[in-house]
């Protein structure tokens, strides 16, 4: 019986750590192998951690595609806040320098709240699930969650790298104001992440317009095409 319980926190932890690292390395398109070398401690081998990969996928915490992981919002991050808060996670020996900074940057960002949103908790839709998320703080968190958001569409509804805007924002929801989710949009068009595209399209509703962006100086931007897919 203390066998199962050693095993399931060994694994709970490795879990965790790959949340962890995941979140640190940026969240979105993370090489595979990059993510491995983190992960590994001595004696152990990338092939250790692949159910560890099929069970986080499967709970929706993270998106595997062309060896690419990402961390999907809200469930990942909720998964990550509860694990590190957790008595079942433990480092199994003396961290190294990257872990132990992961973890400060955790607890700057996040405090130590389980949500993973140091008490600004948020409701954000996933394809029609609310569930509770942490507001975006800053742009580059913003440039980070977009991008996932991003990908996960265009990947998962087959949008051919023209995702519309709305669904963007939506997808984000309350996460960020209106205006400044607009905002960031146009600044991470500004610095060539997005272009941010017009167009004729068929069967737009009125609130679908409303939840696109009408820049200050423009007509109105429907669609957003990530500018560079392989960076």
């Amino acid at each position: 019986m203390e066998t199962k319980v050693s095993n399931r926190a060994d694994v709970y932890s490795k879990e965790v750590r790959l949340l962890l690292f995941l979140w640190d390395l940026g969240g979105a398109d993370v090489k595979k192998g990059d993510l491995n070398k983190r992960l590994k401690r001595k004696k152990e081998t990338a092939a250790d951690y692949q159910d560890i990969y099929k069970t986080l996928e499967k709970d929706g915490a993270i998106a595997v595609s062309n060896n690419k992981i990402s961390l999907l919002m809200p469930k990942g991050l909720q998964i990550l806040g509860e694990g590190l808060k957790s008595d079942e996670f433990h480092f199994e020996s003396a961290i190294g320098a990257k872990a132990a900074n992961a973890l400060l940057k955790w607890i700057r960002e996040h405090g130590t709240s389980a949500s993973g949103g140091g008490g600004n908790g948020a409701v954000v839709s996933v394809h029609g699930v609310k569930a509770s998320a942490s507001a975006i703080a800053s742009y580059d968190e913003f440039k980070q969650v977009a991008l996932e958001v991003y990908d996960r569409l265009n990947r998962d509804y087959n949008l051919d790298d023209l995702v519309p805007i709305y669904r963007i924002r939506r997808e984000i929801g309350d996460r960020v104001s209106r205006s400044q989710f607009s905002e960031w949009m146009l600044e991470m068009q500004a610095n060539d992440i997005f272009e941010l595209m017009g167009g004729e399209v068929l069967n737009v509703t009125p609130d679908q317009l409303e939840d696109s962006i009408t820049p200050p100086v423009g007509k109105l931007r429907y669609f957003a095409k990530r500018v560079n897919p392989e960076a």
